[in-house]
């Protein structure tokens, strides 16, 4: 049968990875005491030199001049605050801290802004870097890089983390590794900083001293944002930081675990953090949680209503990393790391990466966030996903946001796979089986099928019983595609190009 009683021992989840992952913590370098949690200062702000590559690691290999978008690199300098916990963290999320210490720091700031300010939409999105493969990433820039780009957002990326500027286990030594004549005068004093040097980052968006990252835009709303292992450092900054620095107007949480990182950047003070770390609901400023079927499972005993200030969305048929997201960044990827950069190496033979919904709501989500941290309506809540049940003719799991490749499906969909003989990330990108009458190499009833992965043995579904005709397909495609536009699931532009694909695809012929 296709109805899962639980994730086979050989599968792999964002979880089982997260503490692996969150290795890019580093220890905390000695800091001079400090005598009172500030508000986050406003750092000064320099251009880098053109250094050896003559562009910035991580810049974008598509030409984002067709989009009317430029890309510029900047520096940030100042002296951070470390923080440490005042009183007892509870699972509410409702965290005080103190300062713990002072460090100097030089981080950078990566920026793809409108060219032409009357198209800037006054919102500004700052990305925590991911540093999981051992320097930094941008995952939800590809995410959710179609809604940026057409809609007007300023995008920066923030090189928060010690690992993304000092380097860490992986072969490029991060950004002062990567190009000395660059980044060499960069500094950082470690994790315990991040928090900090994130929020100087956000103040130096709103009021720059020096070189303006925004080269005038005027800024209406600051959203923060962050991935993956980024998102385990947005919880705890959403639910102990925020309340002392106030610098931003909302947060996009993507992707994390039931347990936050840990406020001194140590990575085994994890141990230490509430189990599990709610989002605290007392802020005037919104937050949006959203995680995807390779998540819920690690993430399901955080589960909270949602309320005034938090929402949160699980999403069916979608993988923590997926094939979009790896498409999009891959060029970019290689572009500064070359053969150093991370791959899934998933075995030979086995499923394909999830190609599902993922972007479609983030997207969604993204313009949902900036309406509410305007003021506007809250998004709407979403029904939760089921971490046990998946359906027994499709292969897909129950519950969840459904968008129209889950309601009107041709393949199953799914955020966890086989891992047997795959490399460490390879279990992030899900997997996908089309329905083609059990004739690919993986469909073999086992823990490595998709759409059947227990015996005893059951046949896909087949397409041309489920669409007898390429009309009754597309109608149905366009009904699902109307029924999540009208629920503020998907947005309508999205929508328009999911039910171009159908009609110009062969289903139903």
């Amino acid at each position: 049968m296709r109805m899962l009683s639980r994730l086979s021992r050989r599968t792999v989840t964002a979880t089982a990875l997260w503490a692996l992952l969150c290795g890019a913590l580093t220890v905390t370098a000695p800091a001079v005491p400090a005598a009172a949690s500030p508000a986050a200062a406003s750092p000064t702000v320099t251009v880098p030199p053109a250094g050896s590559h003559d562009f910035p690691f991580l810049a974008a290999a598509e030409d984002l001049g067709s989009f009317g978008y430029t890309e510029n690199e900047y520096f940030v300098s100042g002296t951070a605050t470390s923080y440490a916990k005042s009183g007892l963290w509870t699972s509410d999320g409702r965290w005080n801290v103190r300062a713990s210490g002072t460090a100097a720091y030089k981080s950078r700031l990566l920026v793809r802004r409108p060219a032409d300010p009357a198209r800037f939409n006054g919102t500004v999105v700052v990305e925590w870097l991911n540093v999981s493969g051992q320097f930094d990433l941008s995952p939800d820039y590809w995410f959710q890089r179609d809604e940026l780009l057409r809609e007007g957002y300023a995008w920066v990326g923030v090189s928060a983390q010690a690992v993304g500027v000092n380097g860490g286990l992986g072969e490029i030594k991060g950004l002062k590794g990567w190009d000395p004549a660059r980044y060499g005068s960069l500094v950082h004093p470690g994790d315990a900083f991040a928090y900090d040097i994130f929020s100087q980052a956000g103040q130096a968006l709103r009021t720059p001293d020096g070189a303006d990252p925004l080269g005038g835009l005027p800024v209406r709303t600051l959203l923060a944002d962050g991935e993956s292992q980024s998102a385990g450092f947005m919880t705890t900054y959403v639910n102990a930081v925020q309340p002392v620095s106030q610098v931003y107007d909302g947060f996009m949480v993507h992707s994390n675990s039931a347990i936050a990182s840990p406020i001194t950047g140590v990575l085994a003070d994890t141990l230490l953090m509430p189990n599990p770390s709610r989002i605290r609901t007392d802020l005037p400023v919104p937050t949006f949680v959203v995680l995807t079927e390779t998540d819920v499972p690690g993430a399901a005993t955080a589960r909270q209503p949602d309320t005034s200030s938090v929402v949160h969305w699980e999403l069916a048929g979608t993988a923590h990393g997926d094939q979009w997201a790896f498409d999009l960044g891959n060029a970019t990827v290689q572009k500064s790391a070359g053969s150093a950069a991370p791959s899934p190496d998933c075995a030979a033979g086995s499923a394909p990466f999830n190609d599902g919904p993922g972007h479609w709501a983030m997207n969604s989500a993204l313009r949902h966030l900036t309406t509410w941290a305007r003021g506007g309506a809250r998004p709407p809540s979403g029904q939760p996903l089921s971490t046990v049940l998946r359906d027994p003719a499709t292969g897909l799991a129950t519950g969840g946001v459904r968008l129209p490749d889950v309601t009107v499906p041709t393949r199953t969909l799914t955020g966890s796979r086989d891992t047997t003989g795959s490399g460490v990330f390879c279990g992030l990108y899900g997997a996908r089986d089309p329905w083609n009458g059990d004739s690919d190499v993986w469909d073999r009833h086992d823990d490595g099928d998709p759409s059947d992965p227990h015996f005893p043995a059951t046949a896909e579904p087949a397409l041309t019983r489920l669409y007898p005709t390429h009309a009754d397909y597309v109608h149905k495609v366009r009904n699902a595609a109307q029924t999540s536009v009208n629920a503020g699931y998907l947005l309508p532009e999205d929508a328009a190009t999911i039910i171009a694909a159908a009609q110009d695809s062969g289903i139903g012929s």
